[in-house]
């Protein structure tokens, strides 16, 4: 049981769940700005705050880290997760960032897509984190991150259906470059929620 390796005086659970409450929080931010097309400076800050939350609750992972001698686990998996947590919510805020940069507000059906498919991985991966508090939640854990590593396929098909479709109509080069920059940003936001699921069951395995 995981829960018994825990330091009394510190719960990494407790940072950890924070920090996926924010890349839940970017994700379903992510999925209402693109359902609408409005990317304006409010949107940006609000992205970015999220961010920047996200980035404090991994920083005190790490310094935590570098005070504990006891970890619930190994201390490299402990940094993977927080890193690969950390950049779910990254990526969401840098497609954020190139759909203001790029200038595209009006709604694309695509992009719409994604952001469900990347809501309901990320939300995959929150099932999972959290899950990890108990060994009771093991067969939960690992429902949910073959769901994650569904949507990534789920992903990639979606990737190249809309990149072939994309470079076969399109006679405009700016503007594909543009689009084949954020669908294959969305992809990749998915490839990290998978990144995460790994670190999860390779974390399950050596508790085992």
């Amino acid at each position: 049981m995981i829960s018994r390796f825990f330091p009394k005086e510190f719960n990494f659970f407790d940072l950890f769940e924070k920090q996926v409450d924010y890349a839940v929080e970017a994700a379903q931010y992510f999925k209402e700005l693109v359902s609408k097309g409005a990317v304006d400076e409010t949107a940006i800050k609000n992205i970015q705050n999220i961010e920047h939350q996200a980035d404090e609750a991994a920083h005190a992972i790490i310094d935590q880290l570098n005070k504990t001698f006891i970890t619930p686990f190994d201390r490299e998996d402990i940094y993977a997760l927080t890193k690969e947590l950390d950049d779910v919510t990254d990526m969401i805020t840098t497609i954020v960032n190139r759909l203001k940069v790029y200038g595209i507000t009006a709604i694309d059906k695509d992009l719409v897509k994604f952001s469900v498919v990347i809501d309901e991985s990320v939300r995959g991966v929150a099932c999972a984190v959290k899950g990890m508090r108990s060994s009771k939640n093991l067969k939960k854990i690992q429902e949910s991150c073959v769901e994650i590593n569904r949507l990534e396929n789920v992903g990639d098909s979606m990737r190249d259906a809309v990149l072939a479709r994309l470079f076969e109509t399109s006679k405009d080069a700016i503007y594909v470059i543009k689009w084949k920059e954020i669908y294959q940003d969305a992809e990749t936001v998915l490839d990290i929620c998978e990144d995460v699921a790994h670190v999860v069951e390779s974390i399950l395995v050596k508790q085992a």
